[in-house]
């Protein structure tokens, strides 16, 4: 039995942050019930970051609402309105990722769910918090990841600003999310009492950072300095960083310089004697490393640092890292099902629990494909009475 089991999950959320979110709680067997628009859906289902489209949707959609349902309503319809409400009174948990103000407006706002259960937990994910001048911007990853300083911290010294290649913010804030609903879950275990989770992008981002901005609050203020080339992190100093070689790419962690540069056969490193000019002169140091690199391949300079302990891997892309021995033994994917039939490969989730592996082999959910079912189970609008689970 999964630990979620016979939890339900109502999830008004979209894009990416909230249905993180709720699929990190369905991977631990909770039932999530996604809450979508009428003829639209999740704007996810369209919101294309490729050409690959699958079962005609997004492949981003497929990725993140694996195990859920799928209830299509119209939240200007009053008799849709009651529905979800009938559904929401039977419900563990509510979320949803809307501006701060939309749910007021359509009465699903804390204050009228907890009338219909006063023991739900209701949890919200905005972009900038419920105060201050930010708070109805759209909570967009890379327009977080501007304004929070994460752009400021990859890349090398002369790049500009880098934004990571993913959406970072969205994932941390999905995560921050399902931890507070767990949190809240575990209080009513005991207690018997609901809660208010409230988490925003711009914490999360913040909260991402906090060994760096706690040097930089500790530092003076000083801003992070990138080093000129193999920049990996601004406050490490060298050798840390990836390294091209003769047919590929390395990267080094921390490691002593004296001692890369009799395993490497480097002369020119043998000048740097003192641990600080690891990151006083780092720039130099990791010039020297990049020129060197480049006289042999990959496996032979792993054949000679890996012997020696020295923190070191392969730099692998998707390819190579689909046949690695490693990435197989973990199992990381795994094959689900939608409704219709349509077969498609995704990730697992990562969690294990006494031993085991939590997956399933349920895919995403077609518009509205569950509402039957949603109705017959949880709702009577003739009688207006539940029906039993």
């Amino acid at each position: 039995m999964k630990p979620l089991e016979d939890y339900l999950v109502v999830d008004f959320s979209q894009f990416l942050s909230g249905p993180s979110a709720s699929l990190r709680l369905a991977d631990m067997g909770a039932r999530v019930i996604k809450i979508e628009r009428s003829g639209v859906g999740d704007i996810c289902r369209s919101l294309y970051t490729s050409n690959v489209i699958m079962n005609g949707e997004s492949s981003v959609f497929h990725a993140i609402n694996r195990n859920k349902e799928s209830f299509e309503v119209d939240l200007k319809n009053p008799e849709d309105c009651k529905m979800v409400r009938e559904l929401l009174a039977k419900a563990d948990v509510m979320m949803h990722n809307f501006r701060p103000g939309v749910m007021e407006r359509l009465g699903f706002d804390y204050a009228s769910v907890q009338e219909l259960n006063k023991d739900i937990i209701y949890a919200s994910l905005s972009g900038y918090g419920v105060e201050g001048k930010g708070k109805g911007k759209p909570g967009q990853d890379l327009l977080l990841q501007s304004v929070t300083g994460l752009t400021w911290l990859s890349g090398n010294a002369d790049s500009g600003p880098v934004a990571m290649g993913l959406s970072i913010v969205d994932m941390l804030a999905g995560s921050h999310l399902a931890q507070g609903i767990l949190a809240c879950l575990f209080r009513k275990a005991i207690s018997g009492e609901g809660g208010r989770v409230e988490v925003s992008m711009i914490e999360s981002a913040y909260d991402f950072q906090f060994e760096t901005i706690t040097t930089f609050m500790n530092d003076g203020g000083a801003l992070p300095e990138r080093t000129a080339k193999n920049n990996a992190n601004a406050y490490l100093g060298a050798p840390y960083g990836i390294y091209k070689t003769a047919n590929g790419f390395v990267s080094l962690a921390m490691g002593s310089v004296p001692v890369l540069a009799v395993l490497l056969e480097c002369e020119a490193l043998q000048a740097f004697t003192d641990p600080a000019e690891a990151f006083t002169k780092r720039d130099e140091i990791k010039t020297i490393l990049a020129e060197h690199l480049l006289s042999r391949d990959t496996a032979c300079w792993l054949g000679v640092l890996e012997p020696a302990d020295i923190w070191c891997a392969d730099v692998l892309n998707w390819q190579q890292l689909m046949e690695h021995d490693g990435f197989k033994a973990l199992a990381m994917i795994q094959e689900v099902e939608m409704k219709d039939g349509y077969q498609y490969q995704t990730t697992r989730c990562p969690i294990r629990i006494d031993g085991e592996l939590l997956t399933s082999a349920k895919g995403s959910p077609k518009l509205g494909q569950d509402n039957e079912e949603i109705i017959n189970q949880f709702v009577n609008l003739k009688t207006g009475i539940h029906e039993s689970q």
